[in-house]
């Protein structure tokens, strides 16, 4: 089977890791998965047991889910590039440090903000939970341009795959609409940078199947049901 990444649409956290392997040059595929219809059915759950994007199917047919997993399996194939680091390194050290800050604090932020739209809520409640969500995002934000420290980049003076993960979480804000970026000089910085990159514009248009030009290894997409055949088969 093909590398295959199955990214989940409208806004999936799966930008990060399209990002990730335009970066790292690989050959790969992508399987479109609607949420919350698609990500939810009995087919996907084959892929994915608790229906959640993304999900990683490497050529030998094994499945990696979890933005943390796959990030580090490209990560582990790319130390040549400088998107990894040798496990154990301070590099590497770094790497997970800031991913994780990334997904536990960043990309929770946002969570009761999804919810206050995802769910059917008393006007009140939904009220006070976007308040909630809010004063997150803006701490998170706050805690983000500290790590920084003025950096180009999340590591200090070259991109890693913490770029590409924060992408697809920062983005987040201009759908809900929360903080203004200008507020944090070396965050806004980096977003901006980020918007300029091919990898960030392919994977934009690739949720908005918009015309994709690739400058890595992508080879097209794959249907659901195609893969589900190929997996039937192969069992």
């Amino acid at each position: 089977m093909a590398l295959t990444l199955f990214y989940g649409v409208p806004e999936g956290c799966s930008f990060g890791s399209i990002v990730a392997l335009e970066w790292s040059g690989a050959t790969y595929h992508l399987c479109r998965v609607g949420m919350p219809e698609v990500v939810s059915s009995e087919d996907y759950r084959q892929i994915n047991p608790v229906g959640e994007t993304p999900t990683l199917m490497l050529p030998d047919g094994r499945l990696v889910s979890e933005s943390m997993a796959i990030l580090g399996h490209i990560a582990a194939k790319t130390v040549s590039k400088g998107l990894g680091f040798e496990p154990g390194s301070r590099d590497d050290d770094r790497l997970k440090q800031m991913l994780a800050f990334l997904n536990t604090s960043f990309f929770n932020a946002f969570s009761p903000l999804w919810y206050s739209i995802e769910h059917e809520l008393a006007p009140d409640a939904k009220q006070a939970l976007r308040d909630y969500g809010i004063a997150k995002v803006e701490r998170a934000h706050a805690d983000l341009e500290t790590l920084l420290d003025g950096r180009e980049w999340l590591l200090g003076d070259k991109r890693s795959l913490a770029d590409a993960y924060f992408m697809g979480i920062a983005r987040w804000n201009d759908f809900h609409k929360v903080v203004d970026r200008r507020q944090f000089p070396a965050l806004n910085s980096l977003y901006q940078r980020m918007l300029e990159d091919p990898a960030v514009r392919f994977a934009h248009a690739i949720e908005h199947e918009e015309e994709a030009v690739s400058a890595g290894g992508f080879q097209g997409q794959l249907s659901m049901d195609d893969i589900i055949g190929e997996i039937r088969k192969a069992a």
